[in-house]
């Protein structure tokens, strides 16, 4: 991106942000760019890996759950626009329903305080400048190398919404007992493929999850060959009891907090913790080719995530009409 689109973009994402009506209402039209903060907060990355680098040894699981926070952004259609918004850091008020409460992400998505650290130190040392849905993008890509994974260079340049959608997060998200096809239909509607799909559930190499959300998995039958039983009864004792709400298992038991290919050795094992993980292997033909090709090798894994994440990253940015630079990432910028 050339230096003088570059500050007009500036410009235009500033303007907006600080609009006389408050509401941030501005069309920038501006691509997304390696350097949109390069003269205007240079420290911007280096203070969110930062943060991010002293969540995660402090909680290992933080890293999923912030790379999780930039999935689920990414995949809601808001009003306005269609991706990686920050709308999913909307808090709830009186007058607004944002998309914690979705089902989802109720009682579900964590890492937000996390965001809020780094929002308030970004605020301090450059105000209204970085957005809420930058942080996002940036935070799963250094949680991801951070646990041994790939890197890659994240596009800057992305707007907050002013808006969100409970009935959108509910609708879009994928979810943990979805088919291929289901999968591959939610992944389709933002723009993403069914190689994206493979690559990006590859995500679930780190992480937990509540017994709630395989709980069909428990029901599975030895009927099947493609059940690993031994795996299946290792669940049910897990998630046995009258209160298991809150009990989880790693949604990779052999390497849980390292970002590598195993969780596709996994699956080929049987050893899917989601329904929507074993389908990839158990339900289409195709997709378990990839998962195949994934295990044989590794690093055509880790080249096949970090540029869909960057295609995941960039869904809404040419599409964004109203925005903002939150000073708060949990709610809109009212006027002075």
């Amino acid at each position: 991106m050339g230096m003088h689109l570059i500050l007009l973009c500036l410009m235009l994402m500033k303007a907006s942000s600080t609009s006389a009506n408050g509401d941030g209402d501005g069309d920038s039209g501006c691509p997304l760019g390696s350097d949109t903060y390069q003269y205007s907060c240079p420290e911007a990355e280096a203070i969110i890996f930062s943060w991010v680098e002293q969540a995660i040894s402090q909680d290992s699981r933080m890293a999923a759950s912030l790379l999780r926070l930039h999935f689920h952004d990414c995949f809601v259609n808001a009003r306005h626009s269609l991706g990686c918004d920050a709308s999913v850091l909307l808090d709830d008020r009186d007058d607004f329903v944002g998309e914690k409460s979705a089902a989802p992400n109720l009682n579900s998505l964590r890492g937000f305080e996390v965001i809020d650290a780094i929002k308030s130190e970004l605020e301090l040392v450059c105000p209204e400048t970085v957005s809420c849905a930058d942080i996002l993008a940036t935070v799963a890509r250094d949680s991801v190398v951070l646990s041994g994974g790939p890197a890659w260079e994240v596009k800057m340049g992305r707007k907050d919404s002013i808006s969100a959608s409970k009935e959108a997060a509910n609708n879009n998200i994928p979810a943990p007992n979805s088919t291929v096809d289901v999968l591959l239909t939610k992944f389709q509607n933002v723009g993403l493929n069914l190689q994206d799909m493979v690559a990006l559930s590859g995500a679930h190499t780190i992480g937990k999850a509540r017994c709630s959300t395989f709980s069909s998995r428990l029901q599975s039958s030895s009927d099947s060959s493609d059940v690993n039983m031994q795996f299946i009864q290792s669940l049910q004792q897990l998630c046995s009891g009258e209160d298991n709400t809150n009990k989880v298992a790693h949604l990779d038991l052999a390497t849980p907090a390292t970002f590598d290919s195993q969780y596709y050795v996994n699956l080929l094992s049987g050893e899917g913790l989601l329904p929507s993980d074993q389908a990839l292997v158990n339900g289409n033909d195709h997709t378990r080719q990839i998962v195949e090709t994934y295990v044989e090798d590794p690093s055509a894994f880790f080249d096949d995530f970090r540029y869909s994440m960057v295609k995941m990253g960039s869904l809404g940015s040419s599409t964004q009409i109203d925005g903002q630079i939150r000073r708060d990432c949990r709610t809109i910028n009212l006027p002075n």
